[in-house]
């Protein structure tokens, strides 16, 4: 079976990532090269059970084999002239803002796409024509202007389509002397099936690529070339969204946003260390579940279902055979943090048997809009009304002046996390300097 590329959306995609980003910000703010600074951004110890490096410029990278969000503080050479510094989330927000305002000169906001904080997709279908002869000139033009503007490097990758360039970019780009990479319809034989590391590819993880391997696929040719029928009766959707990823076939628009039918909202955290006590685990569930509730008020949402995962500590896990538990619960449709928390506890209890653990996720489904006030005959009406009047009005407290202006006494005690976690960006400190 091959495919019609006639009758495929022909596109001009670019797929543009900030080489070594976080790494790249700090050695730019400190007036230093970021292609040969050797600097490692690693996070706190405290937060990531002894320290994860979460970046490494390109030179600490090639002289020491540092891996993102693998490595850790144990791994660090002890090198004088090696830099380390904390991470400073706010200050990679603001960078990403400022890059993105960039490609807004390039293309229209509903062309634009911020797929991560270091990557974003760019459809310059309409516009490439205004600023170049051809695609690739009119990349090399956006590399420019980032680089004159912010100082950072970006990598590009170029296709008809997504998935064509993100391929180019991961697979070819990052190793070109321009940092440039480009796939077309009628290069996919040239360039998707010459590869023959399949975890190189995005959407094909280690699981993954050890299940092809079982069926005898190994490479990108024989992913092509396999029966798709098959494919699909062992791997269902997947198997057919491989192939086609295969043959560099990706129908999205950028422009055309996809809604999700079942929308949820929730949080999780990696706890700071292990925890077996039940009071000091029940302080964080309640803290997650207060956090939730009122991230559904801030939406108008209400929830109708409650997800509660408790994730075992490796030590729990090796011994247990589990990685922890997830359970869900029906509820009647609430954002009240007294139902929530009442009902996350009610979980908990009934599924966690002593076992040590190490993370915490509560999510909500079944959300329905919070159109007034849902009272039972089991609390009197006026208690229930000022209980919701009371927790909107700390929502627009700490909406104002932020979540530590107003705690709870038991976050303060020993277990809890909320406070710590309310300085905290994307898990990690939003950090002012590089004192």
């Amino acid at each position: 079976m091959a495919y019609d590329y006639p009758h495929e959306p022909h596109r001009v995609i670019f797929l543009i990532d900030n080489k070594s980003f976080y790494a790249s910000v700090e050695s730019i703010e400190r007036g230093l090269d970021p292609l040969k600074t050797i600097l490692v951004v690693m996070s706190e110890q405290e937060n990531t059970n002894g320290g994860l490096i979460l970046a490494t410029s390109p030179m600490a990278k090639k002289m020491y084999g540092l891996k993102n969000n693998v490595s850790r503080q144990r791994d660090l050479p002890n090198e004088p002239h090696l830099i380390v510094v904390p991470p400073r989330m706010n200050l990679y927000i603001q960078k990403n803002l400022a890059i993105n305002d960039i490609f807004r000169q390039f293309v229209a906001d509903e062309d634009l796409w911020a797929y991560s904080i270091d990557e974003s997709i760019l459809d310059m279908t309409h516009t490439w024509r205004l600023f170049g002869k051809t695609p690739g000139t009119v990349a090399k033009l956006i590399q420019s202007t980032v680089q004159r503007q912010l100082g950072l490097r970006t990598t590009v990758g170029i296709g008809e389509n997504p998935v064509q360039a993100k391929i180019a970019l991961d697979v070819y780009a990052k190793h070109s002397p321009d940092l440039l990479g480009e796939i077309k319809y009628a290069t996919v034989p040239d360039t998707i099936w010459k590869i023959t590391e399949m975890t190189d590819v995005w959407s094909i993880g280690h699981r993954t690529a050890a299940h092809l391997a079982r069926m005898g696929i190994t490479n990108m040719y024989e992913l092509a070339h396999a029966n798709p029928y098959a494919l699909k009766q062992e791997m269902g959707i997947i198997g057919t969204q491989l192939f086609a990823t295969a043959w560099g076939i990706d129908r999205t628009k950028i422009s055309k946003r996809i809604v999700t039918r079942q929308p949820s909202i929730g949080n999780s955290q990696v706890l700071p260390r292990d925890y077996s006590n039940q009071f000091e685990i029940e302080i964080v569930i309640k803290e997650i579940g207060e956090q939730v509730a009122a991230r559904l008020r801030h939406h108008h949402k209400r929830a109708g279902e409650l997800s509660l995962g408790i994730g075992f500590s490796y030590a729990e896990s090796q011994q247990d055979g589990r990685s922890g538990f997830t359970q869900a619960k029906r509820i009647l449709p609430t954002n009240r943090n007294t139902d929530i928390v009442a009902a996350l506890r009610e979980i908990f209890r009934k599924n966690w048997h002593g076992e040590v653990i190490r993370n915490v996720a509560v999510f909500t489904s079944r959300l329905a809009p919070d159109t007034g006030e849902q009272l039972n005959f089991f609390e009197p009406v006026d208690r229930q009304i000022k209980a919701t009047d009371l927790e909107r009005t700390l929502d627009t407290i700490r909406s104002r002046f932020g979540f530590k202006a107003l705690v709870y006494a038991k976050s303060a005690m020993h277990g809890g996390t909320a406070i710590q976690r309310a300085s905290l960006v994307g898990g990690h400190n939003g950090g002012n300097s590089y004192d």
